[in-house]
């Protein structure tokens, strides 16, 4: 399977990286909502950036740059839960279900690298109704997004050399990560990548192109 880079060039994809929240799940309300009453509770509302892509460690790092290692654990244990069970309109996003479809009748290995921890992974995949045959999450590496190491592990996982796969993202530190990995790099929301994509139904075309 092929992917055109731009007029003149196509790039071999033999597997697919996809980042969760904002590319595969629409949890963007959710996740608003969680750090807002977080940070209301913290005193820090008015300091609040969300740092989308990056585990939520960094949001808090940001926000307590003097905290100790156990003092940041401390600080989001609330919040992780909070995530976990605020699921009001976690979904699939548009055209996600059809092109996991067309990944499978085409026997193109997949994953889902993700800065979530497990535990809120598998709350949004499963209330979007999505089973990745291979999941990363921010557990199992040493350095999280913008660092190249979350998807040159789902490469491997998947058993595919990064340079033949395709990592589709929607965040600024994913696309980074996806970049310095080697892999193609398919961003949403105008974000300069390898390739620009409107949505996943568009990138579904321009692989079976």
């Amino acid at each position: 399977m092929e992917i055109r880079i731009d007029d003149d060039s196509t790039r071999t994809i033999r597997g697919v990286l996809f980042d969760m929240d904002g590319t595969i799940v629409d949890s963007g309300a959710s996740t608003v909502r969680t750090w807002t009453q977080w940070a209301e509770r913290m005193g820090v509302a008015d300091r609040l950036e969300i740092l989308h892509g990056q585990p939520a460690i960094e949001t808090v790092r940001a926000l307590f740059p003097d905290a100790t290692p156990d003092e940041l654990a401390e600080l989001c244990a609330d919040q992780t839960v909070a995530e976990r069970e605020d699921l009001d309109g976690v979904v699939a996003m548009p055209g996600a279900q059809e092109l996991f479809a067309f990944l499978e009748a085409n026997e193109i290995p997949w994953a889902v690298v993700t800065s979530a921890d497990l535990l809120l992974a598998q709350a949004r995949l499963g209330s979007a109704s999505i089973t990745p045959p291979i999941l990363v999450t921010c557990e199992d590496i040493t350095h999280g997004k913008p660092h190249p190491e979350p998807f040159l592990l789902g490469a491997s996982l998947i058993g595919i050399d990064i340079t033949e796969c395709v990592v589709v993202e929607d965040a600024p530190a994913g696309v980074q990560a996806g970049l310095a990995s080697g892999a193609v790099t398919a961003a949403l929301n105008g974000h300069v990548a390898t390739v620009g994509i409107r949505d996943l139904v568009h990138l579904r075309e321009l692989l079976a192109d």
